[in-house]
């Protein structure tokens, strides 16, 4: 979920309390959340096995799940039922239905020749987060679920990085509506600085509504960051890039096809060069530029824009977008 720094704080020291031994927390880590000894880390400093494991479930949005079974192990520990009390706490916030709107929406599906063959009715949850000056970000509120992640052999364009396919368990999380725009960039960048300075105005293409680009991955974690520094005074919550197992899953939708649309994509359902093709659908426009953000329509999660218009970054370096996430995604 990306929770703030001291609930991770309080978390390392609850479990160093309650499972003051590799061995015990292993034994644990077994039992209650079927995690082998191989996937925990191994260092002869306990503090930075914790640290480690701490970090790597949290990116997972396994913290829950790690309490819970601690607590099911060791029930009378005061440190572990704090902690507990107050991810409970945080937790209840993020889901409050008061603090949750509705909105509606159609999400297509097309055949192989870029037909459309369907159209449904959608509904999903979100709340908005204010960045001032009449600027917000829309974050809506994912399903966790199971999914086959990754490509199977005979997919067009797939390469060797997307096998093999391996089934993945995603908690809930939120995660932008749409790309993050260039206002909400520059109402971001405006904000003091956390690691390093960010350019207002890095994108090519201009305008209020349409995706920032040009803008590299330590630009998109100190975007992350600035935003966090400010909220951090006002609520408990913490905002990060999604996992590539999240962003592959919310992209998806439930859906297993190349695209969330269908077998095939067309520019009438996203923004890319549109004189390339894939599989049996038409050439379509090259608009050349970008668009302005949810002009096509989404997937059934109601996120926007996950196909074109821009790359999108994820938390492992190396793979080059942003989505709005906090536990919160971001993304753009």
């Amino acid at each position: 979920m990306g929770l703030p720094g001291e609930t991770i704080r309080k978390i390392r020291e609850a479990i160093k309390s309650a499972f003051p031994n590799r061995d015990e927390l292993v034994m644990m880590l077994r039992m209650e959340l079927d995690i082998p000894e191989s996937e925990v880390p191994d260092n002869s400093n306990y503090n930075l096995v914790v640290f480690n494991l701490i970090d790597q479930l949290d990116r997972q949005n396994r913290i829950p799940e790690l309490i819970q079974g601690a607590l099911n192990e060791r029930p009378g520990n005061p440190d572990l039922q704090e902690v507990d009390q107050e991810i409970n706490a945080i937790y209840s916030n993020l889901s409050n239905e008061s603090v949750l709107k509705s909105f509606e929406f159609d999400v297509v599906t097309v055949n192989a020749q870029g037909w459309k063959i369907s159209r449904k009715r959608c509904r999903a949850q979100y709340f908005t987060e204010d960045l001032g000056n009449g600027i917000s970000l829309e974050m809506v509120a994912i399903p966790g679920g199971t999914f086959m992640m990754g490509a199977p052999m005979n997919e067009k364009g797939s390469t060797d990085d997307e096998r093999p396919q391996h089934q993945v368990t995603v908690q809930p999380f939120f995660m932008g509506r749409y790309p993050v725009t260039q206002a909400q960039w520059r109402a971001v960048a405006a904000l003091p600085q956390v690691n390093k300075e960010l350019d207002p105005n890095p994108s090519y293409f201009k305008g209020d509504d349409r995706p920032v680009e040009r803008i590299s991955w330590y630009d998109a974690l100190e975007f992350c960051a600035r935003l966090n520094f400010r909220i951090n005074f006002t609520a408990e919550r913490d905002y990060r890039l999604p996992s590539e197992a999240e962003w592959e899953y919310a992209c998806r939708a439930g859906t297993t096809t190349p695209f969330y649309f269908g077998e095939t994509i067309t520019t009438d359902l996203a923004n890319y060069r549109g004189n390339s093709t894939y599989g049996n659908a038409p050439q379509g426009e090259y608009r050349e530029e970008t668009t302005t953000v949810g002009s096509f329509p989404p997937n059934a999660f109601g996120l926007y824009d996950l196909h074109g218009n821009v790359w999108e970054g994820v938390l492992i370096l190396g793979i080059t977008t942003i989505k709005e996430h906090p536990k919160r995604a971001l993304h753009g």
